[in-house]
């Protein structure tokens, strides 16, 4: 049995857009929330700075990491009906819900972290899912 579906016709130009929408939501939304994400964890400006990680390694490994996830949105808008932004946005929240959200409690919980800090990166993720799902969802592969 393939691994990939003859159904599914992936246009890469709309997966990398929207991975890197998401990175511009990502740059927008924890400036604005900078001070309470970083008083969440317990940490301050000071620590962003001297933390000893490559921001090039994040950045990277943040756009891979949106890129695989507007693919696996695609996937999924493709495989269950008609590819427009509104199911795009539609299977978007359903992953969220049944994947990111319950991953993220889990996570929170046993980390102890605050309900701030949870909410806070949580509504982070469903933003940016929903908005990699319009693009995926609208963005049709020429020829499909």
């Amino acid at each position: 049995m393939p691994i990939v579906s003859p159904r599914v016709r992936h246009n890469y130009l709309a997966i990398a857009v929207a991975a890197v929408a998401s990175m511009f939501l990502l740059g927008i939304w924890y400036t604005l929330f900078l001070d309470v994400w970083l008083k969440g964890i317990g940490r301050d400006r000071g620590w962003m700075v001297g933390n000893g990680v490559s921001q090039s390694l994040q950045y990277a490994t943040a756009l891979l990491a949106a890129g695989l996830l507007a693919t696996c949105i695609s996937s999924f808008v493709q495989h269950t009906g008609p590819q427009t932004a509104v199911r795009g946005a539609m299977i978007a929240a359903g992953l969220w819900l049944g994947c990111v959200l319950p991953v993220r409690a889990t996570e929170a919980v046993f980390e102890v972290r605050s309900y701030t800090v949870f909410a806070l990166n949580s509504s982070f993720w469903l933003l940016a899912m929903l908005l990699m799902g319009a693009i995926v969802g609208a963005w049709k592969k020429r020829g499909a």
